[in-house]
């Protein structure tokens, strides 16, 4: 069933009024018309079962006939902190990670980074958020994870103070693993730093080991840039739910 987000405040007289985008998706595009049904989160986590009453490019209403709690979300909220990649690879990224069960993704401007910002970087958060939102539709989410702006890494460090656990792989670490991180880690959320194609510089991991982040191997390989997060992830909420 066709997945879509709006607002609680789009609800009138127990019906949800969608225009926009999303309405032309909805007629146009998936030719939807009246009495065919459709889901509709509230990005709160609670999901709407509708019937749709109305069906133009312009406008649909779609009448609820039920909700319930989503349950697609993680026990664990995690966080990417995701040195900046070149090309395209950040698009990849924040598709994957937003289906795996990451609620945030933040863009980090490192030392061995390539890729630059200046100028657009309100153009490329805008496009990055729009691949979250399409990525939560496509696999239920009950949220759209936030693609935040770019930040510094010492911003980034400090920022990610507010997750009660820290992680940062690193190629030089041979003994520690997320599983021995999850031992015994009662929290509910978790910071995930990864570096871009030249990894982090000695001084970044420096500062990052220095604040309380725990550095961490994902194996004997080294993995790219667009695959290491979703590994870290994917590990730990493994590890860590049911």
């Amino acid at each position: 069933m066709p997945k879509f987000f709006a607002y609680k405040g789009q609800i009138d007289k127990g019906s949800f009024v969608i225009e926009g985008e999303d309405a032309k998706h909805i007629s146009t595009v998936l030719r939807l018309t009246e009495g065919d049904e459709i889901v509709i989160c509230d990005g709160e986590g609670t999901d709407y079962y509708c019937t749709l009453a109305e069906s133009s490019k312009h406008r649909v209403v779609a009448r609820i006939d039920r909700s319930c709690a989503n349950n697609s979300e993680p026990e664990v909220s995690i966080t990417l902190y995701q040195g900046l990649p070149k090309s395209d690879k950040m698009e990849l990224i924040i598709q994957k990670c937003v289906e795996i069960g990451f609620v945030r993704i933040v863009p980090v401007k490192t030392d061995f980074a390539v890729a630059k910002l200046e100028g657009k970087e309100d153009k490329k958060r805008e496009r990055w958020q729009k691949i979250a939102e399409s990525a939560a539709k496509q696999c239920g989410r009950g949220i759209i994870p936030l693609v935040d702006r770019a930040v510094t890494f010492s911003e980034a460090v400090q920022d990610s103070k507010n997750c009660e656990g820290r992680i940062i792989p690193y190629e030089n670490e041979e003994n520690y693993s997320i599983k021995n991180f999850t031992r015994g880690f009662k929290g509910k959320s978790i910071a995930v730093f990864i570096g871009p194609e030249g990894g982090f510089s000695p001084k970044e991991i420096e500062l990052a080991i220095s604040e309380g982040i725990k550095s961490v191997t994902l194996g004997r390989r080294i993995l790219r840039t667009e695959t290491a997060g979703l590994v870290a992830g994917a590990v730990l909420l493994y590890e860590l739910e049911d």
